[in-house]
């Protein structure tokens, strides 16, 4: 494999796909667990599906953008190595299927080539940086945060402090109040703000912190009305170590960083955060305005031609297409069913517009592209393009727009097959409630389980997949889920539990909720006001008919997309996250660490430096106690178990305590003196524990 390697011009990647193609070697001979290696694999966006044998890859795509080249290249691996489609996610990744484990090192090199990166698209890491797609072209943005977006991505990805957390940490940032990008259900979220200071335009946040999805979701706090542009990268990166040194990490149940607001308080974690600051690699982090660059407007003559549906295209027009704040031209989505596009589709469309649009396409929370810098008069070309390759359905952003994770087509999680949940849905909802293309204020979305990859928490209609029991088989269900959505400027809902009803009957439940809405709403009223007038009783009572399990007919065992008789088979999750048992190799990866912090120094990154000396502290201790039978689930827990256990008893010794000795990486500002004073400790106390561990386990037995 050195062919493809030696043809890549950054050494660092280099050396990261040979490191992956050694660790796959190493998995498949049996020195590295299954466990361990999942969570190096994970952590290089290889994730593994409910088909035994291959991988899901997720391509990291910051803030969704993506050019016509990369587009192309995409289509090209996803040819050679995968499944022949491109599966646009919420998180506005690209995510390709079907890939053998094998070659997932040549195909993260030929994808390097183009600038594209699976580096920590998955895993217990910073995950893929979102923001608004309409972020540049935005009429009600205060300025552009694609820059702010982009330098986040730079700036955590091979990170030390988030290389390694408890679970993963996802990262928003909306265009404007409108909040697109969903800053509430954000570990951090930002929105943009200006302030005027002696006459000066100043740029900062809204910062909302400790949000999250998930099983149990829950809305974010705003911790700042404002905070200046150059703070907030210092700001999350006080937080992210925050996280690692007291984040869970043995029950992944309870170990996002919205737990951890909980169990401490908010108070105490801003306290924490504060206290963190002093040991930033930067207090402060310029922000080079400049490094997104708006596209140049596309410039060939345009041959004007007529839609080939004169009507659809001008409901298409009214619901798809919106004027930028660059006057004359206009931003186009492009709707996407379940979010899959066939590589073929995915040529022939590139080639279709690429002469009418900007080479800066971007991917949408909702699964969708968005086209920017179009011309008035390539709108009909565009339509028409569309329509032959059935991507012309009006209805943006809609309530016929229906949002999915992949559920059961790939997902070990999944319990229901969501995607054909959805196409039915979308389908039923043109034929029978068209209107509802124009209705952006009742959002529709689905997940497969409970895990709300299809954000089915923050919708106003959600399901996601579940089970029942009935005459003795399991039967598919969906647990309904009503008012939840975006209300803007850091501010949601959730969406409460009404019922449980067999999915085959998710079309009565779409029913009945839309036309009880177009009877009995008030003048004006959206669905949210609708909703809490009503009150979720109304909406239990409305629905309780469908739950009833003494009427099922035999369609109605068998789930969505399926003919056989529904049964559940969850797999072990991955994008959730795993808790990776370190028992046998903890100590071998202190020598990693160790060497990580030796290379920094001798690069002058003290920060990183400091860093990787203390996880060897920490891992030092971990693997020590897990010899006394003590498994701590946090990092600060492991720094106090191992006063209690081994200083208090004698078996080590430190000036004052070993609390003391590893906690002295927030306490000083990062230099080559206190890098070089840490390491020496660290591998010194890293020593005396390799060398005692048979004297010290005698003693512990």
């Amino acid at each position: 494999m050195q062919s493809f390697r030696t043809e890549l011009e950054n050494p660092v990647v280099e050396q990261e796909i040979i490191e992956l193609e050694k660790k796959i070697r190493a998995y498949q001979e049996g020195s590295i667990t299954d466990e361990k290696f999942r969570s190096l694999r994970l952590a290089r966006g290889v994730y593994g599906q409910r088909q035994a044998g291959v991988q899901m890859v997720r391509i990291k795509l910051p803030f969704g953008k993506v050019t016509f080249k990369q587009v192309f290249k995409i289509a090209d691996i996803s040819d050679e190595y995968a499944s022949k489609n491109l599966h646009l996610t919420t998180r506005q990744d690209i995510q390709i299927h079907y890939v053998s484990l094998d070659r997932t090192p040549e195909l993260w090199a030929r994808l390097a080539e183009d600038d594209i990166t699976l580096r920590e698209a998955c895993g217990n890491t910073v995950r893929n940086v979102t923001a608004s797609p309409t972020a540049g072209i935005d009429p009600n943005e205060p300025f552009d945060v694609s820059p702010y977006a982009q330098k986040t991505f730079e700036y955590f990805l091979r990170n030390p402090i988030c290389a390694d957390m408890g679970r993963k940490i996802k990262i928003s940032f909306s265009s404007s109040d409108q909040d697109t990008a969903f800053s509430y259900i954000h570990d951090f979220g930002f929105i943009p703000k200006i302030k005027q200071v002696d006459g000066q335009e100043v740029r900062g946040f809204k910062v909302m912190l400790g949000g999250g999805l998930g099983s149990q979701p829950i809305l974010a706090s705003e911790v700042y009305d404002f905070l200046p542009e150059n703070q907030i990268i210092p700001y999350m990166e006080a937080t992210l170590r925050v996280f690692d040194r007291y984040g869970e990490r043995n029950n992944r149940n309870k170990a996002r960083f919205k737990y951890l607001v909980q169990k401490l308080g908010l108070s105490e974690v801003l306290r924490l955060i504060d206290e963190e600051r002093i040991a930033n690699k930067s207090q402060i982090v310029e922000i080079d305005r400049t490094k997104i660059q708006q596209p140049a407007p596309p410039a060939a003559p345009v041959n004007e031609v007529a839609p080939v549906d004169a009507i659809a295209f001008e409901i298409w027009r009214t619901t798809n297409v919106f004027e930028q704040k660059q006057h004359g031209y206009y931003g186009v989505y492009v709707k996407v069913l379940t979010g899959d596009i066939p590589t073929v589709k995915a040529r022939i469309l590139i080639n279709g517009v690429r002469d009418h649009i900007a080479d800066d396409i971007r991917i949408t929370q909702d699964q969708n592209l968005l086209f920017k810098y179009v011309r008035a008069e390539s709108l009909p070309h565009i339509f028409n393009v569309l329509t032959e390759l059935g991507y012309a359905k009006p209805g943006y952003n809609s309530t016929s727009d229906v949002t999915t994770c992949p559920g059961t087509d790939t997902c070990n999680l999944g319990i229901s097959n969501s995607t054909e949940m959805a196409r039915v849905i979308e389908k039923y909802i043109h034929e029978f409630h068209s209107e509802f293309v124009y209705e952006r204020d009742l959002k529709i979305k689905i997940s497969g389980c409970m895990n709300s990859c299809g954000q089915h928490g923050l919708a106003h209609i959600g399901f996601h997949g579940s089970s029942v029991k009935a005459e003795g088989k399991v039967v598919p269900a969906a647990q309904v889920m009503l008012g939840g959505g975006t209300v803007g400027d850091g501010k949601g809902r959730v969406a409460e539990r009404v019922t449980k009803v067999p999915t085959k009957r998710v079309l009565q439940v779409i029913d009945l909720v839309l036309t009880d809405y177009k009877a009995n709403r008030l003048e004006d009223e959206n669905f949210h006001a609708y909703y809490d007038r009503q009150t979720k009783d109304y909406f239990y009572r409305l629905l309780k008919p469908l739950a009833d399990l003494t009427n099922l007919t035999s369609d109605e065992f068998i789930d969505w997309g399926h003919e056989e008789t529904f049964v559940t088979a969850i797999g072990v999750g991955e994008c959730a996250g795993v808790v990776i048992d370190l028992v046998a190799t903890l100590l071998s990866e202190v020598e990693e660490k160790i060497e990580w912090s030796k290379k920094a120094l001798n690069e002058v990154l003290y920060a990183d430096a400091i860093y990787h000396a203390y996880s060897a502290f920490v891992w030092t201790a971990k693997a020590l106690l897990l010899d006394k039978g003590v498994n701590a689930s946090t990092q600060a827990a492991v720094i106090a178990e191992f006063d209690k256990h081994y200083v208090q008893e004698g078996l080590f010794t430190f000036p004052t305590t070993f609390t003391d000795r590893v906690l002295q990486i927030n306490k000083y500002e990062p230099c080559k003196e206190f890098a070089e004073a840490f390491l020496l400790q660290a591998t010194a106390f890293y020593l005396e524990g390799s060398e005692r561990r048979e004297e010290l386990r005698l003693i512990n037995q």
